[in-house]
């Protein structure tokens, strides 16, 4: 049936407002409170009172309900009482509360309804609500004011500026609860939040970040990178099984060295040289012995599904988050037993210090730990004199057959004790002695395991679209620009395939085999070798190795995580880096001009230039305002420029120096 039209001059409830039925139409035509006439659907409406009601003004004689006082006007109260746990109709209602049923009782009945702490229900169907319910509904409205309260005055500190801190004067205990959940944001968790939205800031990570330190909630230590790319803060916590009673060859005769820096942690590969019969290279060998890390892990075992799904050690300034279980680095890394298991290479060379051919056995080692700097004032001793001429030959075979060298500035950032240490990476020889040892391993592994059809994990870099070789550090910083990603591939295991090359190495073909302890696919690699080998893992029978899919399908997991790892890595270090340059206050220092991104044109005003500031390890655009050039001063490649520090944003990432004149 249609909805009956209510009378002209009648009180009804449009859209929770009172309005008078003016007149009857194909729609009504009605008054609302505050004098606007609308014509509307007889649906839309809810008649309250048949009237007449000749003006909207005579409701104003309606007595008023307060909902914040918690007292009613006797006769309400007593009606209240009466009907109190029962039904009724909002006509009775009005007569029991107000002696009379007319507009304004019915409209003052209503709000009372409409409140519904002592009634609520609709027009014909109104419910009283027990004693009990009224002072559960008192008892939730008080909680509701004294948290809208209490937000309002968080509010108000905020926008005052005022700290949060507990031991402030001003802190309250609800702010830090309000934080919370601005806190969820800048570490990525959320994307919205109450308090910035209510503050009219941009709900970003950066913004939260921002409002954090600015209440003092966070302090600059806080680093958000690596929870806002959802990254793991702690070692695994599962059981090592016992290293595999397995025939080892005992290579203990060798003086072997573990060269890193002081504070490595995980010393996973060490250096041996054996000499050929006239003590030269030809007939020699190079042993790389690299920790053992798959003689207790095997291939989806616990240990390797969760390395797995790390996919390497995560590297922060203020923390190394292991991807092994910690108790891993006593029974593997060598140097920190009198003897360590290793799975060692062996790389016989030819008299120009070519590789020839490669034995990779399992092995006993006693191993040395001694830092790049001990071996650099030991350079011209042996075996350290041999190991790096054999070094500079295998670089200087690389780059004849086009491999890039791009050795921009490295500054070191560790954090300890809450003190921030930057340090610039040195080009030590001992260095480069390491890095080259450590890719000769590489190429002789993949050719070992390409010449016997073993499936295992391969590095490749397409070549850069020139081959030019820049020396400079502004074109190796260009060159760098136009490398392309490095990508993982499985070896072939077929005759007749060729492998993805490495053209930034200068390889045709490359497998990272010397971080097992540290890196996933290096683990993987040296569970495929072992299985090749015929060398057991925990304690278990020798295993087949995996198949290409097998190990494409751990390439992929791998590559899932890698970016995430490596972006949170650089975003620390930046982080800490500015942290460092905060607590200088007035740095200066030089940088290096490495790119003119507008040589000699105005932007906005200012000139634009990129520079290096090797001490720091940081690339930053400098922009020089135009008042203040030399005309025909214009700072040339790779020249130095003075710089002070301007300001720090640590949210945003950002340093700003300008030039000294």
């Amino acid at each position: 049936m249609p909805d009956a039209y209510p009378p002209e001059n009648s009180l009804v409830i449009y859209k929770g407002r009172p309005a008078r039925v003016k007149r009857e139409a194909d729609k009504l035509e009605i008054e609302i409170w505050g004098g606007e006439v609308a014509r509307v659907r007889v649906k839309d409406v809810t008649l309250l009172h048949p009237g007449p009601l000749r003006s909207l003004a005579e409701l104003e004689l309606a007595p008023r309900f307060d909902p914040s006082d918690a007292s009613l006007p006797d006769d309400v109260l007593t009606a209240w009482e009466m009907l109190a746990g029962s039904t009724t109709t909002l006509a009775e209602l009005a007569e029991l509360a107000y002696a009379a049923f007319t507009p304004a009782s019915a409209w003052a009945a209503w709000l009372l309804v409409s409140d519904g702490l002592y009634f609520h229900g609709d027009v014909d169907k109104v419910i009283a609500n027990t004693q009990e319910e009224v002072r559960q509904k008192q008892a939730a409205r008080a909680a509701d004011a004294a948290e809208k309260a209490a937000w309002n005055a968080f509010l108000g500190r905020v926008r005052a500026g005022q700290p949060v801190l507990a031991d402030r004067p001003g802190y309250a205990v609800e702010d830090g609860r309000y934080l919370k959940e601005v806190e969820a944001l800048a570490f990525g968790r959320s994307e919205r939040s109450r308090v910035m939205a209510a503050l009219g800031r941009e709900e970003s990570p950066e913004n939260a970040h921002a409002l954090l330190l600015e209440l003092g909630f966070w302090d600059e230590t806080v680093n958000p990178h690596p929870r806002r790319l959802d990254l793991p803060l702690s070692a695994p916590d599962l059981p090592l099984p016992d290293l595999a009673d397995e025939p080892r060859r005992d290579l203990t005769r060798l003086a072997a060295f573990a060269i890193d820096d002081a504070a490595t942690e995980t010393p996973d590969d060490a250096l041996s040289f054996e000499p050929g019969a006239d003590g030269g290279w030809a007939g020699g060998r190079l042993w790389v012995h690299v920790a053992d890390a798959a003689a207790l892990v095997a291939p989806d075992s616990p240990l390797d599904l969760e390395a797995r799904g790390r996919g390497a050690t995560l590297y922060l300034p203020e923390v190394h988050v292991h991807m092994l279980p910690l108790a891993a680095t006593p029974l593997l890394g060598l140097g920190l037993a009198e003897v360590s298991p290793a799975l060692s290479f062996g790389l016989d060379l030819d008299a120009e210090g070519r590789v020839i051919g490669t034995e990779i056995v399992a092995s006993w080692v006693r191993v040395t730990r001694v830092t790049y700097e001990e071996v650099e004032a030991r350079i011209a001793d042996e075996p350290f004199a041999t190991l790096h001429r054999l070094a500079e030959a295998y670089r200087d075979q690389r780059r004849a057959r086009g491999a890039v060298v791009i050795d921009l500035p490295e500054a070191d950032v560790r954090v300890v004790e809450g003190q921030v240490i930057l340090k610039p990476v040195l080009p030590l020889r001992s260095r480069a002695l390491v890095e080259e040892a450590m890719v000769m391993a590489g190429e002789a592994a993949a050719r070992f395991a390409i010449e016997r059809g073993i499936p295992i994990p391969l590095a490749s870099q397409e070549p850069p679209d020139t081959e030019e070789r820049p020396e400079t550090l502004s074109g190796m910083f260009a060159l760098r620009k136009t490398l392309r990603r490095r990508q993982y591939r499985v070896s072939p295991v077929s005759a007749g395939e060729e492998p993805a090359g490495h053209a930034g190495l200068g390889l045709a073909a490359y497998a990272q085999v010397t971080s097992p302890l540290r890196r996933y696919l290096d683990l993987v690699a040296h569970q495929q070798l072992r299985a090749a080998l015929g060398q057991t893992t925990e304690g278990s029978r020798a295993r087949q190795p995996l198949s290409e899919q097998q190990v494409l399908e751990r390439i992929g997991a791998a590559e899932a995580i890698l970016g995430s790892l490596r972006e949170a890595e650089r975003l620390s270090e930046q982080h800490w880096k500015l942290v460092y340059l905060k607590r200088q206050g007035k740095w200066r220092g030089d940088g290096i001009v490495v790119e003119q991104r507008q040589p000699w044109r105005l932007l906005q005003g200012k000139r634009n230039d990129l520079v290096v500031i090797p001490e720091l390890g940081l690339e930053t655009t400098v922009l020089k305002d135009a008042g203040a050039m030399h005309l025909g001063a214009e700072p040339a490649l790779d020249s130095r420029v003075s710089l002070s520090l301007a300001s720090v944003d640590l949210p945003r990432l950002d340093a700003r120096f300008r030039p000294e004149m």
